[in-house]
């Protein structure tokens, strides 16, 4: 019989002798006893189920040993204060991603100051963007892209989950968009960023989806892609948000003055102080 003290000191050690994150087996923890983490904190020196001990075990082992990622052993990721169903169809939403989410909620209260607006989330993957800004803000009618089947039905499980009032449409980029010929005021965006040689850990090349990963050659293909018809989907008033590489702050400024010359945009830095977002606004 182990308390949480040591079975959760037991699993930081194993964690961080293989170089793996000692925050990730918290999590674990957390999802095994299905407590909050100020819980495991005041219950340090108490036994803990046998059943519990076994399951953490066998999740730690898993995690550790064969490079699974706690979001897929736990079969969910928290985010902008909800729980996201993940899979290795779809990308594990991460924290600068919210950041973007808040900044898209700023600037529409600065534009839009209320009005009811129709927003689009192109290649939605988990649908963790436009699903949040669904629950967060009940002027905004939000639409979701996907071109992957798979990636589609998780961020439809997770609108049926939250009971976010939706709409989906498979397809690549604005494809689908073009083809139905709505109008939208925000369009947001996460595109795949990575250039397709660059290296990447292989926890993350071996566990997420290529396909939300790898931006063509330069990591630029899709924001090319976006920007190029996006002016035949959005209003005239419309804001532009993107999440990118935190390198790519020039070579986004270079696309935003090439399609939107008359445009007011500006990069934003994330929590770390990258530039990691860039937000336009046409009005």
């Amino acid at each position: 019989m182990k308390t949480f003290r040591e079975a959760l000191k037991w699993a930081e050690n194993y964690a961080l002798a293989a170089d793996k994150e000692d925050s990730a087996v918290k999590l674990l923890l957390m999802h095994v006893t299905n407590k909050e983490s100020y819980e495991i904190l005041a219950d340090l020196n108490q036994a803990m189920a046998d059943s519990e001990l076994e399951e953490f075990t066998r999740l730690v082992h898993i995690y550790v040993d064969e490079s699974v990622p706690v979001q897929h052993l736990m079969g969910y990721e928290t985010f902008f204060g909800r729980k996201f169903i993940v899979s290795d169809a779809v990308l594990i939403p991460r924290f600068e991603t919210e950041e973007l989410v808040a900044n898209v909620l700023v600037t529409y209260d600065e534009v839009f100051d209320g009005e009811n607006v129709k927003v689009v989330d192109v290649g939605t993957g988990s649908g963790a963007i436009g699903l949040s800004l669904a629950c967060e803000e009940a002027n905004m009618e939000v639409t979701l892209t996907e071109i992957s089947e798979e990636a589609l039905a998780v961020a439809q499980e997770n609108a049926k989950n939250l009971e976010a009032s939706v709409t989906f449409f498979q397809g690549d980029m604005l494809k689908p968009l073009l083809d139905e010929d709505l109008k939208f005021d925000i369009l947001v965006s996460n595109p795949p960023y990575i250039p397709l040689l660059e290296d990447i850990d292989p926890f993350v090349k071996d566990n997420e989806p290529h396909l939300a990963l790898f931006g063509g050659e330069d990591g630029l293909k899709f924001y090319r892609m976006i920007l190029k018809d996006a002016s035949k989907i959005l209003n005239p008033k419309n804001i532009i948000a993107f999440e990118h590489a935190w390198n790519h702050r020039e070579a986004m400024a270079e696309l935003v003055r090439e399609h939107f010359p008359e445009a007011r945009f500006e990069t934003l830095k994330d929590l770390n102080g990258k530039d990691r977002m860039t937000i336009i606004v046409n009005e």
